[in-house]
């Protein structure tokens, strides 16, 4: 028989548990194993070089979390049973399933707007059928039909273990520590009333801390205009690979990436989700090195830009560029370039950011009277009040010369 309970060293957290035998099946199975060769931050590591961490590690590292917090609601009193407890750590340990290579960049591209969310659910029935139903309690969680309400905010809220793994995650590995939020800290102060998630109210700051933490590491990181620019091509190089190859263009890339190059919009297939789960982050950086040489130019020019880090010039705003700048890019592009195609190399990139939705599933504080608060209603609070307003930037690229 073997040892299922095994003990994995995260470079985050340290020594993760594996408590249940069915956890070390489902990440022994191919479709979680996908997950080591798809990238956690897409192109993030042309920008910060030591950002090469994957999906496989985030969900590890989620799922430890996950135990943590179970562990510490336990310790004051809510009853959770062993089934509960499976279900919660399974559902948070498969919530990145569906992911498709490079993360969410991709994903509309290759699956006519199927959200990676959908895709992880379809992924986690068939994967119920394959265990015998052992992953239902887990289902219903994800869905957030499960009666408890709490275990699907742990899962997925404003102040959900998914989220405390990758801003402590990508701020170890991108080097940029604004983002190094203190989990444990704020796991403690985690608490059950009614069946929602609260925090106690003395972790007020921590969790302004935490909310503060993420809006820098979007500004900082995520919405970087270099990163927001690298997301922005690889999509770029797929509609247009999408687009020549419906035109009848042979364009090389291995078998998978070929088929949904050609693939027509339409109902998803079992085809379509058997050759999806075949694919990772390697497809698409084969198939961009191919496509240098492309006899189409636009092609050959974004996936030079990304193979050889030569990335297009980039310039921040926080109000939308006017039509006559961009005009005279476009203009002096063709100029430079000797082509008449250059409004396919000009694009003003848009990113905004609501750190804090006070009306979607608001962060609630737990009195000492057993009273709960809103956090923006919290006479200790800072800034909630503060990152509870909409930014956003504007990004134009342009080629260089």
């Amino acid at each position: 028989m073997q040892n299922k309970l095994k003990i994995i060293n995260d470079p985050v957290h340290g020594f993760i548990k594996i408590p249940h035998e069915i956890l070390f099946d489902i990440i022994e199975h191919p479709y979680f194993q996908r997950l080591r060769r798809i990238s956690q931050t897409g192109l993030l590591n042309l920008i910060f070089p030591g950002a090469t961490h994957t999906r496989f590690h985030h969900a590890l590292g989620a799922m430890h979390l996950m135990f943590t917090a179970l562990e510490t609601l336990k310790q004051k009193g809510i009853q959770i049973s062993e089934e509960e407890e499976k279900g919660a750590m399974l559902a948070i340990l498969m919530h990145d399933i569906g992911h498709g290579p490079f993360s969410h960049a991709l994903e509309n591209m290759l699956m006519d707007d199927w959200h990676h969310e959908n895709l992880s659910l379809l992924l986690m029935n068939r994967l119920n059928d394959e265990f015998n139903g052992q992953l239902s309690t887990a289902i219903e969680m994800f869905q957030g039909k499960y009666q408890r309400k709490f275990f699907n905010q742990l899962i997925s809220s404003q102040l959900d273990v998914d989220r405390l793994d990758y801003l402590k995650r990508d701020s170890f590995f991108t080097g940029v520590s604004e983002g190094n939020v203190n989990t444990e800290r704020i796991i403690s102060m985690m608490n059950v009333c009614e069946n929602e998630l609260v925090i106690d109210a003395k972790g007020v700051y921590s969790i302004e801390n935490f909310l503060t933490a993420r809006m820098f590491m979007y500004w900082q990181v995520y919405y970087h205009k270099t990163s927001a620019l690298a997301e922005f091509i690889l999509v770029k190089i797929l509609q247009r690979a999408k687009y020549l190859a419906l035109q009848g263009v042979d364009l090389p890339a291995t078998d998978n990436l070929k088929y949904f190059l050609n693939r027509e919009k339409s109902k998803e297939t079992h085809e379509d989700v058997e050759r999806f789960t075949q694919m990772d982050d390697n497809d698409i950086i084969h198939a961009m090195k191919l496509w240098q040489t492309s006899d189409d130019f636009i092609l050959s020019y974004w996936c030079k830009c990304v193979i050889q880090r030569n990335l297009p010039k980039t310039i921040i705003s926080s109000q939308p560029f006017t039509r006559e700048f961009v005009e005279e890019k476009i203009k002096s592009t063709n100029e430079f370039l000797g082509i008449s195609n250059a409004h396919e190399l000009v694009y003003e990139i848009e990113r905004s950011l609501l750190p804090y939705n006070s009306e979607k599933q608001p962060i609630y504080l737990l009195q000492k009277s057993g009273k709960v608060l809103r956090l923006e209603e919290s006479e200790d609070q800072l800034l909630s009040g503060l990152i509870s307003s909409k930014t956003t930037r504007y990004i134009l690229t342009f080629p260089r010369f």
